[in-house]
């Protein structure tokens, strides 16, 4: 089994603040384990939650044919 990561070391990794993490718990918008009162993190969690809001990157052409509806 992995290690388990505080929120401290999440945000380190995110490179964010811990509320932020904090909030991500309360929303239920990343995967974490509880630990008596302590919130731990799978490191395969915090990937899952970078790739579940990975952006692929867009050309002007593209985000111009989003905005205007026309094919691209």
């Amino acid at each position: 089994m992995d290690e388990l990561m505080t929120t401290e070391e999440v945000a380190k990794v995110l490179h964010t603040s811990e509320r932020l993490i904090r909030r991500l718990v309360a929303e239920r918008r990343i995967a974490y384990v509880k630990v008596g009162r302590a919130v731990r993190f799978e490191p395969s969690a915090v990937v899952a939650y970078v790739e579940a809001n990975r952006f692929p990157p867009t050309s002007r052409a593209q985000l111009r044919a989003m905005v205007l509806g026309e094919a691209a």
